[in-house]
C-alpha cells in the first residue's frame, strides 16, 4: 500500500495531467483558428494521452485502495503569438511536466515503493517519448 504523501502527490499529478490535456486543447483551438489542421490534430491526440495518464493514475490510486481527489483546474493560456509560441509552450510544458514525474520517482525510492516505481516507469518512458516529438 502507497503512502499518504505519496497519494496526496498522485492526486495532485492527476491534476496536473488533466491540465495538460487542457492546455493541448487550447493549442489545437488556436491552429485550428489559423487553419493548421495537422497541428490541431496533433494536439487533439496528445490531449487525449494526458486524460489516458490521469486515469492511469486515478486506477493506480484506487487499485491501493486510496481515496482520489479530484481538483478544479486552473485556465490555460488560449491566446498565442504564433505556432513558435505554441511549441514554445508545449516544449517547455513537457519539460515542467518530467521534473513532476521525476519528484515522484524520487518520493517512491525514497519510500521504497516498488509499485509506484514500477508504474512510474512507464510515464517516465513516456517523457522520453514526448521530446522526441518536440
Amino acid at each position: 500500500m502507497i503512502s499518504e504523501k505519496m497519494t496526496e502527490k498522485i492526486n495532485d499529478q492527476i491534476k496536473h495531467e488533466l491540465f495538460s490535456g487542457h492546455l493541448y486543447l487550447s493549442m489545437a483551438a488556436y491552429c485550428a483558428s489559423i487553419d493548421l489542421d495537422g497541428f490541431a490534430n496533433f494536439f487533439i491526440v496528445q490531449e487525449q494521452e494526458e486524460r489516458f495518464h490521469a486515469m492511469k493514475f486515478f486506477h493506480y490510486i484506487i487499485e491501493q485502495d486510496k481515496d482520489v481527489k479530484v481538483f478544479g483546474l486552473d485556465q490555460p493560456e488560449t491566446e498565442f503569438a504564433s505556432l513558435e509560441a505554441v511549441i514554445d509552450a508545449a516544449w517547455k510544458h513537457e519539460q515542467k511536466v518530467t521534473g513532476l514525474i521525476n519528484s515522484l520517482m524520487e518520493l517512491a525510492i525514497s519510500e521504497n515503493d516498488f509499485a509506484t516505481q514500477s508504474l512510474l516507469k512507464w510515464f517516465i518512458d513516456e517523457q522520453v517519448e514526448a521530446y522526441k516529438l518536440q
